[in-house]
């Protein structure tokens, strides 16, 4: 698996694949310098090298990594709808507080 579509395309409920496609077009519009990449067989984005936030999927849930110093991890449901402003805070938080980092993680 090599790119967020290879990821996509391994979920067999169309619903849970097009919630996820919803967050990663979401997240690329709205920042479109981060760098898809997948890490340990999870989608993630990254900003000049250094991690920002990391999705999985569950059978009842997305988990959304962000990293300890935000939050360490929460969980979209299935069923429950996305609060992007608050995904957009998260990553926008992470973005300036990781400028100049010359590592992946804090």
């Amino acid at each position: 698996m090599k790119t967020f579509g290879d990821f996509l395309a391994q979920i067999g409920e169309p619903e849970k694949r097009k919630k996820l496609e919803l967050i990663f077009q979401h997240l690329k519009t709205k920042f479109p310098h981060l760098q898809e990449e997948i890490k340990w067989n999870q989608p993630m984005f990254t900003d000049h090298g250094t991690f920002i936030i990391a999705f999985s999927v569950a059978k009842g849930h997305i988990s959304v990594a962000p990293e300890e110093k935000t939050i360490s991890l929460f969980r979209i449901k299935w069923t429950d709808e996305i609060d992007f402003d608050l995904l957009d805070r998260i990553v926008a938080f992470n973005i300036e507080d990781k400028q100049g980092m010359d590592q992946f993680w804090r």
